[in-house]
């Protein structure tokens, strides 16, 4: 790689043709694994960009990705390693040199992209928009060849939306909401929403309700709720700040966090989780009541200061041990018994005949991580 790597460093004023032939060659013929091969020629190619080829490196790059088509099978990675190197140019405080040329070059471009003429994939699509900072009047601009000033940009925003639309019939919901966000247009509806849900497309709906901001949002979380997709609906409700809004649905997933920690005896991780929210640390104890743990109830309400609630170890203490339940001593009518071969005999041909058998079971839970689990007694 050293020989590539000067080549691809020193060369100021190559076209934009060699320059990517020098990079399919030092992809080809290295001998690192891909992903180590894509950082080193990035790396080179943030470094060829910093030599300042001509004829500035924005444009080159926008050059480059009109001619990228050609080389087929590659396209696609060496479209991402150049803009990827050339955001990292930017970002390092590199100015973009003639930034007015830059943005019509790439706003053409993105025009032969949606017209067909040129081929590239979505993802790079939306990556030349962003990187180059396209506006719908660079667009505008790009198509008639007309001066930005005073120009509505209603045409490009037209084709946009036409490019949108083709994008949500083909179910590309992740490229049209990055199109919608790019360009600030706001005029879907939740119609738009519904069709990502059932395409189960999340990340795409809540990336665009995200953008189009809290009625949405809400609207979101409860069709999430609605679809019993209660993790979805947490994670917006506390990425966007919406406990105040669905104060029940919050708690309700927090608390069935902690039930499934409790389950496999991990209180102290349950505890940790809790952040000092009072609700949540009694719904804990009362975990370790129904589990009977009575030092994790103790030990709970001993360091938080809680009051009210039962004493468990009196409790046990007061129940007599060693004495069953006398069927004489409930109050219940039509109980029967079965404590031998007939009468079990009777109660199977009673149970046959009906359509609905209630099975009830008790079941202790383990609290403590990794052991054996209780058995489960069927009644």
């Amino acid at each position: 790689m050293p020989k590539s790597r000067h080549a691809l460093c020193d060369l100021s004023n190559v076209s934009p043709v060699v320059f990517l032939y020098l990079l399919k060659e030092c992809y080809v013929y290295g001998t690192c694994k891909a992903t180590a091969k894509f950082r080193v020629l990035q790396q080179q190619a943030y470094g060829f960009l910093y030599n300042d080829p001509q004829p500035g490196a924005a444009i080159f790059v926008a050059q480059c990705l009109y001619v990228l088509p050609i080389f087929e099978s590659h396209c696609e990675g060496f479209s991402h390693l150049i803009i990827s190197a050339l955001r990292h140019f930017l970002k390092v405080g590199n100015g973009m040199n003639g930034i007015y040329k830059t943005k019509l070059l790439a706003a053409k471009l993105f025009l032969a992209i949606v017209d067909g003429t040129l081929y590239h994939e979505e993802r790079v699509l939306v990556k030349i928009l962003e990187v180059f900072d396209v506006s719908l009047s660079n667009i505008e601009k790009a198509m008639y060849d007309a001066d930005e000033k005073g120009h509505t940009c209603q045409t490009a925003k037209v084709l946009v939306e036409q490019y949108i639309s083709r994008l949500v019939d083909s179910q590309s919901y992740m490229t049209a909401v990055s199109l919608l966000e790019h360009f600030s247009i706001r005029e879907s509806g939740e119609s738009f929403l519904l069709k990502m849900l059932e395409s189960k497309e999340y990340r795409a709906a809540e990336k665009w309700a995200t953008f189009m901001g809290r009625p949405i949002l809400c609207t979101l979380v409860r069709e999430y709720v609605n679809r019993k997709l209660q993790k979805h609906a947490f994670d917006v409700i506390r990425q966007n700040n919406l406990r105040e809004e669905f104060p029940e649905i919050y708690r309700q997933y927090k608390e069935s966090k902690l039930k499934k920690l409790a389950e496999k005896g991990c209180w102290d991780v349950a505890e940790a989780r809790i952040y000092d929210d009072r609700q949540l640390l009694e719904y804990l104890v009362y975990l370790a009541m129904e589990a009977g743990y009575t030092e994790k109830v103790e030990e709970l309400c001993e360091r938080y200061s809680l009051e009210g609630f039962i004493n468990v170890k009196e409790l046990e203490e007061s129940i007599p041990t060693h004495r069953y339940l006398q069927l004489d001593e409930l109050s219940i009518k039509e109980v029967v018994w079965v404590d031998e071969m007939n009468s079990l005999l009777d109660a199977t041909c009673d149970i046959e005949e009906c359509k609905v058998v209630g099975v009830d079971c008790e079941w202790k839970p383990n609290y403590e991580k990794g052991s054996s689990p209780n058995k489960v007694l069927v009644g």
